[in-house]
């Protein structure tokens, strides 16, 4: 009998669950507006269902902090940046590519505000869209707590710490890249109108995530966003392995094609296209972007000898001790002093102002920017099927010359292998 009421007890509260849950599905949804307002730190609209969570405690002071720390943003960086872009850089395309990007929707709208498709990549997935409404209130400050945290570093020093964004992003509640780039595009003023999740198929198709393709080689979220002054643009994020191993048959490149060229944004990139096994990427960009703009993590600056005009930005002080091997000393030479417009804003791993860079090149097939020299090669009296030998003399000044900046080059430890790739 005592068995008997215990079951009947237990199927009661299974009952009471579903009712309840079937009450709160009931009632009105908020819409992907508000939530991305209300999980930037921003009162979403009078209606919306989440208006009720903001006179809690814990949502005050999460959105004055956030409050705090955008404040500061903006005054030390975006309208530094923002009139920059609107002295300088003209001519821009309807569609920027952005790989290496993770979730930086920020810096994407700074420097190319009109856009009209970004097309961003990184190895995070999108993870779900968010959907406030189906946890308790304390599993809500704690999803806060932890958007914030994963946002700290790109808040502060432009670039998103990729070793600790892993586990943030996957450890929340609001999970992966998407409420990221929801919270960004809110604080940016702009209107989220949809947002989908797609699989990639190895053709270059998306299709919904519903459908269950067999074998994606990518995950991929869309959003649709926009203002009523300038319409509805495009934001697409892709999940994708970028080597050249990985990007061989994932399509992902197949649906950058149907773009035609575009401008191009690289930034933190960890240098990884300075390695042979980043070259498809690397190529891609080259011949498909109508302008480039980079710090010196990008494409290194060898291949921006002819077809190229260069407008440098900033102070090239050379990479931080993690990556000191990729020093460039051409790249110094195009930022020599006279040569530069200097700017107020940092950028990349090198966050302090007066030691960031940022170079824009504009294709122009007529453009020599300098000329690469032809390393010596010493002709030896040996049999004639030997091979000849390059000059030592000829690669020993670009030694000297690397491990005396190289002194000069300070460690810090807020940076860690980006993006998940070794350097």
């Amino acid at each position: 009998m005592a068995r008997m009421r215990v079951t009947v007890a237990t199927a009661f509260a299974a009952f009471a669950v579903s009712v309840m849950s079937s009450a709160v599905s009931a009632g009105p949804r908020a819409s992907l507006n508000d939530t991305a307002l209300f999980i930037a730190g921003m009162q979403p609209s009078d209606g919306s269902p989440l208006k009720a969570y903001t006179s809690d405690g814990y949502w005050k002071q999460y959105a004055a902090s956030f409050d705090q720390a955008w404040d500061g943003l903006e005054k030390r960086q975006l309208s530094k940046i923002r009139t920059l872009v609107a002295r300088d850089f003209n001519n821009r395309q309807p569609t920027l590519f952005y790989f290496f990007s993770g979730p930086d929707y920020l810096y994407a709208d700074a420097f190319f505000p009109s856009a009209r498709t970004y097309i961003m990549a990184g190895l995070e997935p999108p993870g779900a869209i968010p959907d406030i409404q189906k946890y308790s209130r304390g599993e809500i400050a704690s999803a806060l707590r932890d958007l914030r945290s994963s946002l700290s570093s790109v808040l502060s020093y432009s670039f998103f710490q990729t070793k600790f964004m892993r586990v943030d992003f996957s450890r929340t509640k609001l999970n992966g890249t998407t409420p990221v780039l929801m919270t960004f595009l809110a604080r940016a003023g702009k209107i989220i109108y949809s947002a989908e999740l797609y699989d990639l198929a190895s053709d270059g198709t998306l299709h919904p995530a519903e459908d269950k393709i067999e074998k994606p080689t990518g995950r991929a979220v869309k959003i649709v966003f926009g203002d009523p002054s300038s319409g509805k643009s495009e934001l697409y994020y892709f999940s994708t392995d970028l080597s050249n191993g990985g990007i061989k048959d994932s399509g992902f490149l197949k649906f950058c094609d149907t773009y035609g060229h575009a401008d191009s944004f690289i930034k933190s990139a960890s240098y990884l296209m300075h390695q042979d096994n980043f070259s498809t990427v690397r190529d891609y960009l080259l011949t498909h972007s109508t302008s480039l703009l980079e710090d010196d993590s990008g494409i290194p600056i060898r291949f921006f000898a002819k077809g190229w005009q260069l407008h440098p930005y900033g102070r090239y002080a050379g990479p931080i001790g993690l990556f000191a091997g990729q020093y460039q000393s051409k790249l110094n030479e195009v930022f020599a002093k006279g040569k530069t417009t200097p700017i107020d804003f940092s950028l990349g791993y090198r966050w302090k102002p007066a030691e960031s860079n940022v170079l824009l090149a504009v294709r122009d097939e007529t453009a020599t920017a300098f000329e690469v020299a032809t390393p010596t090669v010493v002709k030896t009296s040996a049999s004639a099927d030997s091979k000849p030998k390059l000059e030592a003399a000829a690669v020993q000044p670009e030694k000297r010359r690397y491990r005396r900046h190289r002194q000069q080059t300070v460690s810090n430890p807020y940076f860690p292998k980006i993006f998940g790739y070794t350097p």
